[in-house]
C-alpha cells in the first residue's frame, strides 16, 4: 500500500519518537503505522465489531487510510487455511461482488512476505469465483502466488483478532469525516520522587504528583452531532530512552479524565490530592496496558477537563507524548509550565469528499444508477478547476463508462462502482489539465501521448493513434469524455491482462470471456 506524501512530510514522528528508522523494524501494527504516518490509530476487536463494520471499511478505504490486521497466535506457524499464526497482514482492498445468491463482502489482504495465501472461500482457487460473473472474475481473481488474496467479512472476522486503521484524522468512527480537526502534542516525562506519581489503584496518595493537562473542550457549529456532544480522541504514548527502544519493554500506561469544577477551571495550579478522592474519573473503568500507546475516544459536553497520565506502578521513569484531537479546544500543562500549548489545524480531504454526501443522498434515492442517471449526474456537477468550458457527457459516453465499470452485468452501477469512477475522474481532470497546454479543452495526439504518459501508463504509438480514432473527433482530437472513456478502457484492459496472465506474456481466454472483456466493455 502507497504511503501519502502528506502524511510523511507533515505528520511523520518516526525521528522525534525513534531517532533512526533503525527502530522501526520490531514492533506491533499498530505502532508501525503511527510512526511512519503521525495519524490516529482505531483498534478494532473483530469479535467484538460494531455492526457497520462494513462502512467503517468503506470509509477508510476511501479516505486514504493505512490499515493492518493481525491473526490469532498458534503453536503451528502456517496454518492448514494458508494463514500465518500471529502475522501481521495489510488490507489492501474492499469489494462488494454480487454472486449467483446475492450480495458478498470481501477483503482483499497482503501477507507481506510476498507468498503463502489464504486457501479458503474466495482464495485464488476457490470455486466460489464461478458464482460470478466472467468479467468480474477476470478483473478481481488472481491466480498467483504473490501473497495477495481476498476473503469473505465473514472470514476476516472469524480468524483475524485485530483490525488497525490509521487515519489523518479521527474521524471513521464519529463520521465527521472531510472536517477541520484540531490536533496539540506535547512532550512530558515521569520523574522518580517528582512527577512518577503512579495510579490511583496503588492508594500512596501520590497520583496528584503526575503531570496534569488542562483541556477546554469548545463547541463547533457546523458539527453534525448535537452541539452538546463533542467528539474528543486523547492519546499516550511511551516513549524509551534506551537506543533500541522498540526493543525495550513497555511499562504499563494509561490516563484518567476529570470533569472540573467552576472553583478549579481558571486556576493555574495543579489539582490538590483532595480532588482526587472527592471526584469520580469520566473514564472510570480505565485499563492499564503494557503498549506502547494508549488511545481512548470520548464524547464530552463542552467544558474543562484535566487529562492525568500515569504508569500503572509509582516511581516509575519514562517520557511520553501526549496527543489531543478534537474538532475545537485548548490544552495547557498545569503546575510549573502554564503556557498553552501550540495547537494545528489538519484536515483529511480525500478525492471526492466534498461530494460524498451528495453522492449518499442519491444513492439513497437509486441504489443502482443507469446510464441515464450517470449522465444526470456528470453533467449537473460544478466541476472544481474547470470552468473554462462546460463539461458535456453524452448518453452513448455515460453507456460506454457503464459498461466498463459494470462488473455484474447488470446494466447499472453501485455506489461502490461509482466510487472508483469518481476517484479516477478526479485523477483523469488533473492529468487531462496538465496536458491541455492551449485550453483548448481538447488534447490532440502529441497532447494525448504526454497525458497517458502522465498517468503511469505505458502504450505504444500505434495503440494510441488507434485510440485517437475510436475516441476523438475527425481531426482526432480527444475531449475530457472521450479522455476517460479512453483511460478507463485502457486501465481496466491492463488490469485483466495482469489478473490473468501467468508469465506476463499472454493470456488465455475462454470464448465466453473473450466476449465479454471485448463487446461489453
Amino acid at each position: 500500500m502507497t504511503m501519502s506524501e502528506e502524511y510523511l512530510s507533515e505528520y511523520g514522528q518516526s525521528w522525534r519518537l525513534y531517532g533512526s528508522y533503525e527502530d522501526l523494524q520490531i514492533g506491533q501494527v499498530s505502532e508501525a503505522l503511527v510512526d511512519f504516518t503521525g495519524g490516529v490509530n482505531t483498534r478494532i476487536k473483530l469479535a467484538e465489531a460494531p455492526p457497520d463494520l462494513w462502512g467503517i471499511l468503506t470509509r477508510a478505504t476511501y479516505s486514504r487510510s493505512l490499515m493492518g490486521c493481525q491473526t490469532h497466535l498458534g503453536t503451528t506457524k502456517v496454518l492448514k487455511n494458508g494463514l500465518v499464526a500471529g502475522h501481521a497482514y495489510t488490507v489492501t482492498g474492499i469489494r462488494k461482488v454480487t454472486c449467483q445468491y446475492g450480495p458478498e463482502n470481501l477483503v482483499r489482504l497482503r501477507n507481506p512476505w510476498g507468498k503463502i495465501e489464504w486457501k479458503g472461500d474466495w482464495s485464488d482457487s476457490s470455486y466460489k469465483w464461478e458464482l460470478l460473473s466472467p468479467k468480474e472474475k477476470i478483473l478481481l481473481r488472481k491466480k498467483k502466488e504473490d501473497g495477495e488474496f481476498w476473503m469473505s467479512l465473514r472470514d476476516f472476522k472469524i480468524h483475524f483478532v485485530d483490525l488497525m486503521i490509521c487515519k489523518l484524522t479521527p474521524d471513521l468512527m464519529s463520521q465527521e469525516d472531510g472536517k477541520k480537526w484540531m490536533y496539540s502534542l506535547k512532550s512530558g516525562r515521569w520523574v522518580k520522587g517528582s512527577t512518577a506519581g503512579g495510579s490511583l489503584g496503588f492508594c500512596n496518595g501520590n497520583f496528584w504528583m503526575n503531570p496534569q493537562y488542562w483541556l477546554n473542550v469548545l463547541p463547533v457549529e457546523d458539527s453534525k452531532k448535537n452541539l452538546n456532544s463533542c467528539n474528543v480522541v486523547i492519546s499516550l504514548m511511551q516513549k524509551h530512552s534506551s537506543k533500541h527502544r522498540n526493543r525495550a519493554p513497555h511499562l504499563f500506561i494509561g490516563f484518567l479524565l476529570y470533569k472540573v469544577d467552576l472553583q478549579y477551571q481558571e486556576s493555574n495550579r495543579k489539582l490538590p490530592p483532595a480532588f482526587f478522592t472527592q471526584h469520580q474519573p469520566v473514564n472510570k473503568h480505565q485499563v492499564f496496558l503494557d503498549e506502547r500507546e494508549v488511545t481512548h475516544d470520548f464524547h464530552l459536553e463542552p467544558g474543562v477537563c484535566v487529562i492525568v497520565p500515569s504508569t500503572l506502578e509509582p516511581q516509575q521513569e519514562s517520557e511520553f507524548i501526549l496527543r489531543v484531537f478534537s474538532r475545537k479546544h485548548v490544552l495547557r500543562e498545569m503546575g510549573g509550565n502554564t503556557s498553552f500549548i501550540l495547537s494545528k489545524e489538519i484536515v483529511d480531504r480525500y478525492e471526492g469528499k466534498i461530494w460524498e454526501d451528495f453522492f449518499t443522498r442519491h444513492f439513497e434515492q437509486n441504489p443502482e444508477i443507469n446510464a441515464v442517471q450517470l449522465q444526470k449526474i456528470l453533467n449537473n456537477i460544478s466541476w472544481r478547476n474547470f470552468q473554462s468550458f462546460r463539461l458535456n457527457f453524452s448518453l452513448d459516453s455515460c453507456q460506454g463508462i457503464l459498461a466498463l465499470l459494470d462488473l455484474n452485468a447488470t446494466g447499472t452501477l453501485s455506489i461502490q462502482e461509482f466510487r472508483v469512477l469518481w476517484k479516477r475522474l478526479l485523477f483523469y481532470l488533473e492529468v487531462f489539465q496538465k496536458g491541455d497546454k492551449s485550453r483548448s479543452g481538447k488534447l490532440d495526439l502529441v497532447e494525448l501521448h504526454a497525458a497517458v504518459q502522465e498517468t503511469g501508463i505505458s502504450l505504444s504509438n500505434e495503440v494510441c493513434n488507434l485510440m485517437a480514432i475510436r475516441y476523438g473527433d475527425p481531426d482526432l482530437q480527444i475531449s475530457f469524455e472521450s479522455f476517460v472513456c479512453f483511460m478507463l478502457r485502457v486501465e481496466i484492459m491492463g488490469e485483466a491482462f495482469r489478473n490473468l496472465t501467468q508469465d506476463g506474456k499472454g493470456i488465455y481466454l475462454r470464448e465466453s470471456e473473450w466476449m465479454m472483456m471485448t463487446l461489453y466493455s
